[in-house]
């Protein structure tokens, strides 16, 4: 019988959150071994599509400020160790109507943390911002210091300087399950068996399937994002529209300026969610979320109604109550868990990438993640 090749610590999926925690745990010399079933990167997941926000007015609690902050600050050294632009500093705008939740739970949570931002009238809005025509009564909320983040390209960062520390990847290598074994764990995958002190799960759409303490408590759902080529450039460059958050009367908007595919790209948060199964489900967009997606310029981008670029599918995997679930696992400490990110979270990978990494080192993390913990939740 073949032995397993044993690691010290083994990471499943290598998107986002995977490629950040390879990359803290190589680089402290952790010898780690990272294994995604599709390529690296992919587009079956959450974390492709050209762009991801950054933006520091946080509208899901004021936990999230410093933690955001935190990771920022991860994003810029990242930079600065692979000499790659990964963070595009536009600053955001968030837009909606005075007194709406998202606006005020904004505002609420940059004044706990100290957050510099300005507010600003519909009409200050369409002279900074000259691609917006919005309701007479809106408001947007100004940040200068997020932007957006080049996700592919991030997550292979992250991979490529993974790989530099002396960690190891396997792509296109499917997991078919594990087991603790005392203290350690065994991982059994579609090529082979290996053994390691510490498990991190980190597979999106699939981490219920691979911990059934998560099974009920994580639905996977079909999002579009869309690329539309402006009738005038000059208003969708990334200094003259920041990436965005909007409400309107037809729904939650969020996007991005034009940056290096043509067109300035955007998505919708659906009333009705549509969920799925990750592995069958339909990838290729259609007609009908062309149509349903661009009645945002159609009524409040006016000089960005061209035609379509482009379109892409992914997947967002939401959690029961809306928030992350990233701490150790109940039953066995020896697996940490990263999953239920609900849309918003990739541009926070590079700091749970470090906070995974801590909890299979130590057990423990400084991380501020203590919102996120699974106690009392399950």
């Amino acid at each position: 019988m073949t032995p397993d090749e044993t690691y010290e610590v083994i990471v499943v999926g290598v998107g986002g959150m995977g490629s950040a925690a390879t990359y803290h745990l190589a680089k402290r010399g952790v010898d780690v071994l990272g294994i995604e079933r599709y390529d690296v990167p992919h587009a079956h997941g959450s974390s492709h599509g050209e762009s991801r926000l950054l933006r520091l007015p946080q509208t899901k609690g004021h936990e999230y400020v410093p933690l955001v902050k935190r990771a920022r600050d991860r994003w810029l050294e990242l930079e600065d160790e692979i000499g790659w632009e990964l963070f595009v500093e536009t600053g955001t705008v968030g837009i909606g109507p005075p007194g709406s939740d998202k606006i005020a739970d904004a505002t609420a949570a940059c004044d706990r943390h100290d957050v510099s931002y300005e507010t600003l009238s519909t009409a200050e809005i369409g002279e900074r911002f000259p691609a917006y025509d919005l309701p007479e009564d809106y408001v947007g909320i100004y940040q200068d210091d997020g932007g957006f983040l080049a996700s592919e390209r991030a997550v292979t960062a992250h991979v490529r300087r993974a790989q530099a520390h002396g960690g190891t990847v396997h792509a296109r290598e499917r997991v078919l399950d594990w087991e603790p074994v005392g203290d350690g764990v065994r991982v059994r995958t579609d090529r082979g068996t290996y053994a390691a002190d510490h498990l991190v799960v980190s597979s999106g759409a699939w981490a219920a399937k691979h911990l059934d303490v998560l099974s009920g408590r994580l639905t996977p759902e079909r999002r579009v994002m869309i690329w539309v080529q402006p009738d005038r450039e000059e208003h969708f460059t990334p200094e003259a529209f920041p990436g965005f958050t909007i409400r309107v009367p037809e729904g939650s908007y969020y996007g991005f300026p034009t940056y290096e595919r043509p067109g300035y790209k955007f998505g919708r948060e659906p009333e009705t969610p549509e969920a799925i199964d990750p592995d069958d489900w339909r990838t290729e967009p259609t007609l009908q979320d062309d149509e349903f997606l661009r009645r945002l310029p159609e009524n409040h981008l006016p000089t960005g109604n061209g035609p379509t670029m482009g379109m892409s599918s992914c997947i967002v995997t939401e959690s029961v109550d809306g928030h992350f679930y990233v701490d150790t696992h109940p039953d066995y400490p020896q697996v940490s868990i990263a999953a239920g990110f609900s849309g918003s979270g990739f541009k926070f990978c590079s700091v749970i990438g470090e906070a995974l990494a801590d909890l299979a080192t130590t057990g423990d993390t400084d991380v501020p993640i203590g919102r996120f913990r699974l106690a009392g939740r399950l």
